[in-house]
């Protein structure tokens, strides 16, 4: 069937082709379109395919679908009769319909072996992403799309724009080496197979009595920020780096060799520069040369970070298990109340209903909470990725929405609102992308790193500002952070925020590093030497979290991905200090009501479409993208970062708290709330939506871990 298809693809193409310019004006289009049309109808009414049902599984539900034909057989059929540009809308419907299963299947499986749910399969993960690679990469779908675009009279505007989209997504698939095919598929698997024994592995550290403890990522991460006692610290990085050598012995250094033997067989130099080219259409060259000048600009202030710690502290508080608790140990302490977490859904909710942002009828699943057997990464995924049908129906995204909280945990509630408020700007951004195929708005290539991060650090970097701190960060009677904890949190933190940076910009480093790397030296010895080299030249010692216990490294779509995070923060403080002068007569930023419809309309609605991350930051901003807000920022002296904040909050007080308000919180969207398999709320079955989904959660909260209702 496939053979025939694309036998009658082609003779469409060649049909095409054989009009010349010159000959156009002897032929009326139509009689083109008709000269063309017989071939690819007849090789299908052979075939016989018939037009599939285009009905959804269920949300969540663990499918696998059969791989589909090429989408060229799909929409073909009714080519005979229908007008050109009627040609083009019943392929585009297909193709989207077809797309929208397929990826949806793979979500599916993503989340439920990522929540480690009942039944996940492992296998079926690979099943189903392998049928969407297969999906993306058909050859016949891209012949048809050339086809179209090849006769752009018979197509609108519009029509174009989608099909264009559609050609530049496929040729980030399309895979026509048997061989190759062959490398990816097996490097899927062993990915797979590794992360699910990584689910497994057991993390424990020794308590201050001698006591040996269970611990998730999540957890250790967490202590090693604010326990009290430097052996529980030193215990618990100790666990974090036994990930790298588990990821070692578990077939790292062979998926590392599968995936460049897999980007070079594409003709690209290596994994990272096929990845970095997909997604921000610039090769891995002109992404180091970008990072090489944040690095050399940077270093100096590093190097008087490190030397301000170590007379200020100590030599000890440079020790990797110890710096980060220098910095805010304490201070973490102190401000945790302010944070509590089973208050952190509404305070995002009111945050970013405040500032006119909505979900457009968005179903999000949200699963908040960190347990044994989850994956250790907070991140949102599509099962169905939004976009406006040919027929101008809206098809409202399905968000599936995950974050690591230990409730009485200290720190864990500033972390999981700050992951709530990153995570739901990645969802807000998807939600209102509204073109004309789910290729706009799904998260793999050719969607730009870059611009997806821009927009959830924006929104999470108001966690820092005294302007929201003073509205939003409340404990549980209501009463303010008071200011003297921030203004000790600017003094012990801003000198050292550089930290943050060179911690950043380690992991691009350390993968480009690894894939550079030659075959016969990607042994498990050769790869942690170079990750430490890499943290020691990066980021001046050992890291606090080891590069090899990055989640990012091992994951296929995430890996050579960093450098985004990196870029979309040199966007994020070119952005805040563009809104910041154009709103600074309105209140700036928080709570302001026209952010959210600027961000709509200037990064959000065109997804991964045309004019891109670069272009689209020089549009909003007025400047082509650098690092120069970032490095300004850096250099600000504390008693003038002091002097801002301070007016800041003494105006955010003064508005009172936010979350005392009682209007409603409408977000456009169906909130549920999960706990692994179980659900906890839905704010569809709540009187009160979204506010009364919160307050059954936060009642569940308050039951399963009891200290949260007590303090």
């Amino acid at each position: 069937l496939r053979r025939r298809a694309r036998r009658g693809s082609l003779r469409l193409m060649n049909a095409l082709r054989a009009f010349s310019a010159s000959s156009l004006t002897a032929v009326p289009r139509a009689g083109l379109r008709s000269a063309a049309r017989p071939a690819f109808a007849a090789s299908l009414r052979r075939a016989e395919i018939r037009p599939r049902g285009r009905a959804f599984p269920p949300f969540g539900a663990n499918a696998a679908p059969a791989r589909a034909p090429s989408v060229a057989l799909r929409a073909a059929a009714d080519m005979a009769t229908a007008p050109p540009s009627a040609d083009a809308a019943a392929f585009i419907s297909s193709f989207n319909a077809d797309y929208a299963r397929i990826h949806e299947a793979y979500e599916n499986n993503f989340w439920e072996t990522k929540m480690n749910l009942e039944g996940n399969s492992t296998d079926a993960l690979t099943k189903s992403f392998n049928e969407l690679e297969a999906f993306l990469g058909d050859q016949g779908s891209l012949e048809t799309v050339r086809a179209f675009l090849s006769d752009v009279e018979s197509i609108t505007d519009d029509q174009a724009v989608i099909l264009k989209q559609i050609e530049k997504t496929l040729l980030c698939y399309i895979v026509e080496s048997a061989e190759a095919r062959v490398v990816r598929e097996n490097a899927v698997g062993k990915e797979n197979a590794m992360n699910s024994a990584r689910n497994k592995l057991r993390l424990q550290y020794v308590e201050e009595d001698g006591t040996t403890t269970d611990a998730t990522p999540t957890v250790l991460r967490t202590k090693i920020r604010s326990a009290k006692a430097e052996s529980v610290r030193e215990s618990c990085w100790n666990a974090t780096r036994t990930v790298g050598p588990f990821l070692l012995a578990n077939g790292f250094p062979e998926i590392i060799r599968e995936r460049n033997r897999f980007a070079r067989t594409l003709g690209y130099v290596d994994f990272y520069d096929m990845k970095v080219t997909q997604a921000e259409g610039f090769d891995k060259k002109t992404c180091f040369e970008m990072l090489d000048g944040l690095e050399k600009a940077t270093r100096p202030i590093l190097e008087k970070a490190l030397k301000k710690l170590e007379s200020e502290k100590g030599a000890d508080a440079l020790k990797p298990w110890n710096l980060a608790y220098a910095l805010s140990g304490e201070l973490t302490r102190e401000l945790d109340p302010y944070f509590p977490f089973e208050n952190a859904p509404e305070v995002w909710g009111r945050s970013f209903a405040a500032m006119g942002i909505k979900y457009r009828d968005t179903v999000m699943r949200l699963d908040l909470c960190d347990r044994v057997g989850k994956y250790p990464n907070g991140f949102c995924h599509w099962p169905v990725a939004p976009h406006v049908g040919q027929d101008g129906k809206w098809n409202p995204s399905r968000a599936n929405f995950t974050s690591l909280a230990t409730p009485d945990e200290v720190g864990s509630g500033n972390t999981a609102l700050t992951t709530l408020m990153h995570e739901g700007g990645h969802a807000a951004h998807f939600a209102n992308i509204t073109q004309g195929s789910p290729l706009f708005s799904q998260e793999r290539a050719p969607f730009s790193v870059s611009l997806a991060e821009t927009q959830s650090m924006f929104l999470d970097s108001l966690c820092g500002d005294a302007a929201w701190l003073g509205r939003y960060a409340r404990d549980r009677k209501g009463a303010p952070v008071p200011w003297s904890l921030l203004q000790r949190s600017i003094e012990e933190k801003h000198p050292y925020s550089v930290f943050q940076l060179r911690g950043m910009i380690a992991v691009p480093y350390f993968e480009k590093a690894l894939y550079e790397m030659d075959e016969s030296e990607l042994t498990a010895e050769n790869i942690s030497k170079v990750a430490d080299e890499i943290e020691l030249k990066i980021q001046g010692g050992l890291a606090t979290r080891p590069l090899l216990s990055v989640p990012h490294i091992t994951s296929d779509e995430s890996s050579c991905y960093y450098h985004g995070y990196v870029f979309a923060e040199m966007a994020v403080h070119q952005t805040r200090a563009f809104f910041l002068n154009k709103f600074k007569d309105q209140g700036g930023i928080v709570d302001n009501p026209a952010i959210g419809p600027e961000l709509e309309q200037n990064y959000w609605r065109l997804g991964s479409g045309d004019p891109g991350f670069l272009a689209m930051v020089e549009n909003l901003t007025g400047a082509p993208l650098s690092h120069d807000a970032w490095v300004d920022s850096l250099g600000k002296t504390v008693s003038d970062l002091i002097a801002e904040e301070k007016a800041e909050y003494e105006k955010a007080v003064a508005a009172g708290s936010a979350t005392a308000s009682d209007a409603s919180v409408d977000l456009g969207m169906r909130a549920l709330f999960v706990h692994g398999d179980d659900t906890i709320a839905d704010s569809a079955a709540e009187t009160n939506g979204y506010l009364g989904a919160c307050a059954t959660f936060k009642r569940w909260v308050n039951d399963k871990w009891p200290k949260t209702a007590a303090a």
